[in-house]
């Protein structure tokens, strides 16, 4: 992997879990619980949202010598007690992180699609940038989604199917490398298909 992409890549992973953890605290605290907040979580400021192995470490080492990318930002703490909605809250602040990455996707995804054709203006390099911004929100979006702890899916498949979540939990830390493996075979077509749904013909990867 071209080191200056691989670093593109990195920066554009980066935000997009900052704006995620943002979005987990910023519901949180809508829903009045102030925990995230008080921990100075409820803020745009990636430094304190990364956590030096899993934000830095990690994935920089992996992404120089293998061309690949794993990490994670630090959990943004709640309590679900103190939430207005004691039946649907944690679903709400689980899925407040995914949904901000599907507005990230959409959002820059129909500005790539309403580019006139052609448009001399914007470099079609920039274009093709924007694109992969728009992928990567994407795939974080529905790899999170995914029924395994730590996952945000694994909140909101709690709240909606509480019987079934037990069996999902039991995988304790194996769930990772579950998710991990399904998001490697099955993941990337799905993403694409979104991908093109949002964008439509107007990049491709």
């Amino acid at each position: 992997m071209d080191l200056k992409f691989g670093f593109f890549l990195y920066v554009v992973i980066v935000l997009s879990a900052v704006f995620h953890e943002y979005a987990h605290a910023l519901v949180a605290y809508r829903l009045g619980d102030s925990t995230a907040k008080d921990a100075g979580r409820l803020t745009l400021n990636p430094l304190v949202h990364l956590d030096p192995f899993g934000t830095v470490i990690v994935p920089l080492l992996l992404m120089l010598t293998s061309g690949i990318f794993i990490g994670w930002a630090k959990p943004v703490p709640y309590n679900p007690n103190a939430l207005s909605d004691r039946k649907y809250g944690s679903l709400k602040v689980g899925a407040a992180g995914p949904i901000s990455n599907l507005i990230i996707a959409v959002l820059l995804g129909l500005i790539i699609r309403f580019i006139p054709s052609g448009a001399g203006f914007i470099p079609p390099v920039f274009i093709g940038l924007l694109g992969i911004v728009v992928y990567i929100n994407i795939f974080l979006a529905i790899f999170n989604l995914l029924p395994f702890p730590p996952l945000d899916g694994s909140k909101i498949f709690a709240d909606l199917f509480p019987q079934a979540s037990r069996s999902f939990a039991q995988f304790g830390f194996l769930g990772v490398f579950l998710a991990l493996i399904i998001a490697f075979w099955f993941l990337s077509p799905v993403a694409g298909f979104i991908f093109r749904i949002i964008v439509g013909g107007q990049v491709g990867l």
